[in-house]
Order: structure tokens, then C-alpha cells, then sequence
């Protein structure tokens, strides 16, 4: 009785508005639909309810999945359900319903950076026992790091995503020049392509005042030294970030490599002009690949892929993505919930997703099983990617501060601001926020 798939009593409560909260109640209804409760169905099974957002593909392979888990497990059944895609939303429907204590559903699907705030919140259990030290050993340290709060383990990393450069590899070819390893040379390799192609555009990325600028921004204060919170110290009002934050709003308006309407672009807009072909270098996340390799493509062939360029004397770094699995605090099936975790977390289970839908498995092993490597070259090939993508700071209070960090990168991006003042803006506000 599975649908098709597509992802408080104790402890402090979520950044949800409480005002809103009849409003959103009555969302939640409306969103939980018909959904099944927990309960034993008359022939003695044991239903649980898996909410995630949209597998985008084929339907029938994750459902042939979750048969394979009811029948290595008998008893229990798994009823999945979709939340609308909007990741805004998908919070929204969580916060509302674990702030309620309901028990409709057992397990969650997680974006990377809502773990550590909904284990403060008191909304998942504590599931660390599942991923005993030399386990974790097999993945990669960025979704460790995210599913981990007071030394903790909250969640198991499903699948990962990190920001990378993709590249008009014909082009460079084309003027003899080397893929970029630095900012400088991005740059270089941009106004180098732009004044023999006219009508191109240099470098693509995601400029709006939205999360994704926030991923954008931290690649570059990280690629230079900086970033946001270091030892428990807020460290954002710094020489190297301003530099960087500087770089971002120069890549507009002094090498005018950048358009200047990249501060209205979010992935998909971005994406659609470098494939069509109208652009030397693009930012984005992995999922684009199939896109630009895709019949009728543009691009098709002409594209390479790499770690995103670091500045002088820095390193690159690519900023986590990705999606975590947890269970539902109030589930009245704990240990039922942590053997379907314990399956969908394994790497059986995540080389079947990662061949039936193309998402990155978090597990490191995976990337040199030779089923894999031979069915999906590309994957495996952001081995690099994966191992220095970085989690945005773990933190409870990760929400609010991302609202602060998006208001001030984008008026230093746009040049409201300068990089000085928009920090020193931002350091006080997130001060007062991990402070509290």
C-alpha cells in the first residue's frame, strides 16, 4: 500500500513563528492527508510512514527497493509519502508536526542543514548507536559532520551533493588554455575565451539573495581561509572574507566576467544558459551533468567538470549538499524505523539509488565498486569533490543566521554594501544569534 515515491514536550523549540502556528496546523492537516498512523494492520504488520521529498525518475525502482526491505524484513510494511518540493515547505510541514509530537510518520528525509536544529529541538532520535566509529569511517567527513550535534549522531547521510566548476572544455582547448586551479586563473581563462567568442558570458553562478548564494559565498570565503564560525567563534568580519566577498562582487563589476543580472540567478537559470551555450564557466551542483549529456544538448561533449578554484595559498572547497535520514522522535515503532535506517542507510541500498536516480551515495567505498564506476563514470569521478565539500556551519541556529548571511552577501554581491560593512553587519548578528 505504498504511494509512488518521489525526500514538544522536552528540549527547545524550532525557529518556527509561533503566531503562525494555527495557520500552519491546519496546513500540516491538509498536507497529512490520509496519511496511515502507525498502527498494526489487521494482519498483524506493522506500517511505517516514510516522508521524503520526489525521487525524480523512474518511481518503480524505489519502490522495488522498499519490497526488498519488506521482505527481508517481515512484518513490516512501508508506506512512503512525498512533501511538496520546496525545501521552505518541506521545514515547514516537519516544524509544525514534530512541534506536535505527532507520530503519523517514523522516518524523515533531512535537508543537510536542519539536523542539528531539529536535534536540539528534541524532534529525532538518537541514533548513534547505528553508526558506531568504524562505520563512519566509510563516509565522507562533511555528512558526518552535519548529522552530528553535541557529539551525537542524528541522522545517516542518504545521498550527497557538493557545489563544483563546470567548464567549456572545447573552448579552453580551442585558446590553449589549462582548466582553472585558482580564482585568478578563472578569470584569466574567462576574459582569455570572451574577447575571441563575442556574445559569451565568462562565468555563471548563483547570485540571488536566496540559500544558494549563501552555498556560492562560502566556497570562496573557505577557498581563502575564512568563512563563518571557527572554535565557537563567530570569525566572519575577517581580512581573507573580505577579500573573497570582495572577489565575488569584482568577478561583476571590475573583470567583468560575470553579468551583471547573475545576481537574479538561482541553479536553474544558470544552468540553462550555460547549456545552451552561452557561457565559459559555470557553478552549480552535480545533478546538471545529465543535463548537458542529455540527446540534444547544446553542449553535449563539449563540457568538463572539477573542484571548484581556491585563491593563492588557499584550498578548494566545495560546499555540502545533500539529504539525511532520521527518525521521528514521538514514532511509536522506534525499532522497527531503525531497521529501515539501518537498510536505506547501507551501501546495497545506496549503489540501487545512486543507479536508479543518479544521486551521489555518501558512503567513500561506493566509489570504487566496479558496477558503478562502469555504469556511472561521472559519479565516481567526484570522488575529489566529495571528499572536500564542506558542511555550512552545524548549527541549531543555522535558519535565522542563514537569513542574515543571504541579506548582507547579496548587498555586498550587488554593491549595496561594501564587503567591510556587510560583515561587520553580519559578525554582530550572528553573534547575537550562537550567543543566546
Amino acid at each position: 500500500m505504498r504511494v509512488k515515491p518521489s525526500p514538544r514536550a522536552k528540549g527547545k523549540a524550532s525557529f518556527f513563528p509561533a503566531r503562525l502556528l494555527g495557520v500552519a496546523l491546519l496546513l500540516a492537516g491538509i498536507l497529512l492527508g490520509t496519511s496511515a498512523c502507525t498502527e498494526k494492520s489487521p494482519d498483524g504488520n506493522i506500517t511505517l510512514v516514510f516522508k521524503h521529498s520526489k525521487l525524480f525518475g523512474d518511481p518503480a525502482a524505489f519502490e522495488r527497493l522498499l519490497a526488498r526491505f519488506e521482505r527481508e524484513n517481515p512484518g513490516i510494511k512501508v508506506k512512503d509519502e512525498t512533501l511538496p518540493s520546496s525545501s521552505d515547505e518541506q521545514h515547514q510541514f516537519y516544524a509544525i508536526n514534530l512541534q506536535a509530537q505527532s507520530s503519523d510518520f517514523d522516518v524523515l528525509a533531512l535537508d543537510v542543514i536542519w539536523v542539528a536544529e531539529f536535534a536540539r529541538a528534541g524532534w529525532l532520535r538518537d541514533i548513534t548507536p547505528l553508526l558506531p566509529a568504524a562505520q563512519r569511517k566509510d563516509f565522507f567527513p562533511g555528512p558526518i559532520a552535519a548529522v552530528t550535534h553535541g557529539g551525537r549522531i542524528y541522522a545517516v547521510p542518504w545521498f550527497i551533493d557538493a557545489g563544483l566548476l563546470y567548464y567549456r572544455k572545447d573552448l579552453l582547448a580551442k585558446y590553449g588554455l589549462a582548466p582553472p586551479r585558482t580564482w585568478d586563473e578563472l578569470v584569466h581563462d574567462a576574459r582569455t575565451v570572451m574577447a575571441q567568442e563575442p556574445g559569451l558570458y565568462g562565468f555563471v553562478w548563483q547570485g540571488k539573495q536566496y540559500e544558494g548564494l549563501v552555498c556560492n559565498a562560502l566556497e570562496y570565503l573557505w577557498s581563502n581561509g575564512g568563512g563563518v564560525i571557527r572554535d565557537g567563534r563567530v570569525i566572519l568580519d575577517s581580512p581573507a572574507n573580505r577579500q573573497a566577498l570582495g572577489f565575488m562582487r569584482d568577478l561583476i563589476a571590475r573583470y567583468r566576467v560575470s553579468p551583471p543580472f547573475v545576481t537574479t540567478l538561482t541553479e536553474e537559470p544558470a544552468r540553462e544558459i550555460f547549456g545552451q551555450g552561452k557561457a565559459v564557466f559555470l557553478r552549480n551542483w552535480p545533478y546538471a551533468w545529465r543535463l548537458f549529456e542529455a540527446p540534444g544538448s547544446a553542449v553535449r561533449g563539449k563540457v568538463g567538470a572539477m573542484v571548484l578554484p581556491h585563491f593563492a595559498g588557499g584550498a578548494s572547497a566545495a560546499t555540502l549538499g545533500g539529504w539525511q535520514l532520521g527518525i521521528n522522535r514521538y514514532t511509536r515503532h522506534a525499532a522497527q524505523a531503525e531497521q529501515l535506517l539501518r537498510f536505506l542507510g547501507s551501501a546495497s541500498a545506496q549503489k540501487d539509488v545512486a543507479l536508479a536516480y543518479g544521486f551521489s551515495p555518501p558512503r567513500r567505498s561506493l566509489y570504487h565498486d566496479p558496477e558503478l564506476k562502469a555504469a556511472a563514470p561521472f559519479l565516481v569521478s567526484l570522488e575529489p569533490v566529495f571528499e572536500k565539500a564542506r558542511p555550512r556551519p552545524v548549527s541549531p541556529f543555522y535558519v535565522p543566521m542563514s537569513q542574515v548571511l543571504q541579506t548582507e552577501f547579496s548587498a555586498a554581491v550587488s554593491g549595496i554594501k561594501t564587503p567591510a560593512a556587510a560583515l561587520a553587519a553580519a559578525q554582530q548578528q550572528v553573534q547575537a544569534l550562537v550567543h543566546q
